[in-house]
């Protein structure tokens, strides 16, 4: 087990490089753009070079495991490998893979990513909590005992998500407060610290953010904001969309980074332009 917690891990790695989470989404066009294949070994060579150019300058990186699987059994091989060797560069990883169930099945899920030595070993993963929040426990549980993390979808990115986030529960509030405070509970965060839970929340969700009451609710988690950059959002949608929370923000960059590609000078340079661009 970690001596550290994650979310003293992910604040201190935001501390010494700043706030970027690099997306790694080896898709079709985007290897075809870096001039490689789409086989196993374009999105190894995409991913060793990508992990190259980002390391130290980045707050962590975070695989979209979905690109990896559509390899099957080798691309999930490509991607242990990039987990591994983003542990032995000491870089984060939040691995997106959006796990949600309930019982011994989201127990499984939890220990193929949380568990010390599992092929698919990651700091920290998304989860969906859409069968209610208690469904996660098993994953909670197995995170705390770790030093891992977990970043509990919210309010997300795409239009249609407000069907469902937005909804009132039987309580008369917003199904995502009830998931802010949740994270909030679980999360271990005190007083100046964050916690090992966190939201995501998108960069392009105007004021819900705050109007639905997730600031207040749950002041002390990391925030993953994808929507920025390709997406439309940029540095003014920090305190605009979260407030006072806007230093709790990662901003989750994929396209924004890996279009400086394929060269690994230029992609470092990106990197570090964009930590400037959002201290």
């Amino acid at each position: 087990m970690s001596r550290l917690r994650f979310g003293q891990r992910l604040r201190r790695a935001v501390a010494d490089r700043g706030r970027i989470v690099a997306g790694i989404d080896p898709h079709a066009s985007l290897l075809e753009a870096w001039s490689l294949p789409d086989t196993p070994e374009g999105l190894r060579e995409f991913s060793r070079r990508s992990l190259a150019a980002v390391a130290g300058t980045v707050a962590a990186i975070k695989p979209q495991s979905a690109f990896f699987e559509r390899h099957g059994s080798a691309g999930v091989a490509v991607l242990e490998e990039l987990l591994r060797d983003a542990r032995e560069a000491e870089v984060l990883t939040i691995l997106d893979v959006k796990r949600g169930d309930i019982g011994s099945t989201m127990g499984a899920y939890a220990q193929a990513h949380l568990c010390p030595g599992a092929p698919l070993e990651a700091d920290a993963i998304t989860v969906s909590p859409y069968l209610g929040a208690g469904s996660l426990d098993p994953a909670a549980q197995l995170a705390a005992e770790h030093g891992k993390g977990l970043f509990l979808l919210a309010l997300t990115s795409n239009p249609d998500g407000p069907q469902v986030q937005h909804a009132r529960t039987a309580r008369d509030t917003p199904v995502a407060l009830e998931i802010a405070r949740h994270a909030e509970r679980i999360g271990g965060g005190g007083a100046g610290e964050w916690s090992s839970v966190g939201l995501v929340v998108g960069a392009t969700v105007g004021a819900a953010y705050r109007e639905l009451g997730l600031d207040r609710a749950a002041p002390s988690v990391p925030l993953l904001a994808p929507g920025f950059g390709a997406q439309g959002a940029g540095p003014a949608q920090l305190p605009e969309v979260f407030g006072e929370n806007a230093g709790h923000v990662l901003v989750s960059l994929s396209r924004g980074l890996s279009t400086a590609g394929p060269d690994e000078t230029a992609l470092r340079r990106r990197a570090e332009a964009l930590r400037a661009e959002y201290a």
